[in-house]
């Protein structure tokens, strides 16, 4: 049983995966259950979560991605998308720029580590056009495409990035 700590650690941006093994449906389900597990500003959940497997939207996200063909290769894409209104009923403008942005963010992040947890390995992106995203997913204009969370099966092993130290993004008051 892998703990939380482990399970951050190994965390790490994966953009090869292995085509001869689908994502089971099962292990899907409980990366769903856990993103919508997430806090959310006033419990709304000011976001909505779409599963695509299929080839040829995922190559059509991938065009939307600026070409990022990892994206197409991945047998799983989820793309988060916040709902802003759903959040300004209740905060306002605060909720509308704020609020249901980091819902949406929060639920990813949850799906990204339950993705480590499940033994698959995921890339987040964000770099993409929304306004194609959109339109590839015929989704409604209340929803704003955040974050496209690729995932599958590794087929590399990357290798650790470095980050800054602790002190340098640590203040103490």
């Amino acid at each position: 049983m892998w703990d939380f700590f482990k399970t951050v650690r190994h965390r790490h941006s994966v953009r090869r995966y292995q085509a001869d093994m689908p994502v089971e449906e099962e292990k899907l389900h409980a990366i769903l259950e856990t993103a919508i597990a997430a806090p959310s500003a006033g419990d709304l959940q000011a976001y909505h979560v779409v599963a695509v497997r299929d080839p040829d939207l995922r190559a059509a996200l991938a065009a939307a991605a600026h070409g990022q063909g990892f994206v197409a290769e991945a047998p799983v894409v989820l793309v988060f998308c916040a709902q802003p209104e759903r959040s300004a009923r209740e905060y306002g403008e605060r909720g509308r720029d704020l609020f249901s942005l980091q819902d949406a963010t929060i639920a990813a992040a949850y799906a990204q580590l339950a993705v480590v947890a499940a033994g698959l390995g995921s890339t987040w992106v964000g770099y993409f056009q929304e306004h194609e995203v959109r339109r590839v997913l015929g989704l409604s204009e209340d929803l704003h495409p955040i974050a496209l969370l690729c995932l599958g099966y590794p087929a590399e092993l990357p290798e650790v990035t470095p980050r800054r130290r602790l002190d340098e993004l640590v203040s103490y008051r």
